[in-house]
């Protein structure tokens, strides 16, 4: 019988991370101050909350490469920080969980020459995922597929990052 959840979505600590997680401002200085490479290719969250996230990557001279589509590592920076925003908000919690990227895949479907979206609709999983591993104390993995597509809806690429969750001892 699966245990019921201690996530709250209508939490103060999930509503504030939401919120940060949305704000340009707020997201520019953790880009430029944790993650230099995703501001300099100008990633920003389209959208966030604790079910999807949403991440632009412009088509510019600072994502693309020499075959004027964009850059893979660009895409896969994007797909992982789609899957990532779920899992910060999924930490939201007082008990100490670590995650790690475990495996990354990756399928190019077309070539991105426009600005493209990625986007994770797999927040549900990812929260179940914490929430058995502070249950069990024991690791848990869980695959988030993050989608990228053009603005005229075609799919460039889909991503898989396979995130690891476990509870710290303390």
């Amino acid at each position: 019988m699966p245990t019921p959840s201690t996530f709250d979505p209508n939490s103060p600590e999930v509503k504030r991370a939401i919120r940060r997680l949305n704000s340009r401002f707020l997201m520019n200085i953790f880009f430029l101050t944790k993650l230099p490479s995703a501001a300099f290719m100008g990633l920003r969250v389209a959208a966030c909350d604790h079910l999807q996230a949403s991440i632009s990557l412009p088509f510019s001279w600072r994502s693309k490469n020499p075959f004027q589509s964009i850059y893979f590592a660009a895409q896969c920076a994007a797909a992982e920080i789609s899957t990532g925003l779920l899992a910060q908000i999924a930490l939201q919690r007082p008990e100490k969980i670590s995650m790690l990227v475990v495996k990354f895949e990756a399928e190019f479907l077309k070539k991105a020459d426009s600005m493209a979206t990625f986007t994770c609709s797999d927040g549900a999983a990812v929260i179940a995922a914490v929430e058995k591993a502070v249950a069990s104390g024991e690791g848990q993995t869980v695959a988030m597929t993050s989608v990228g597509t053009m603005k005229n809806g075609e799919i460039v690429s889909k991503m898989i990052v396979t995130w690891s969750f476990k509870k710290k001892k303390i």
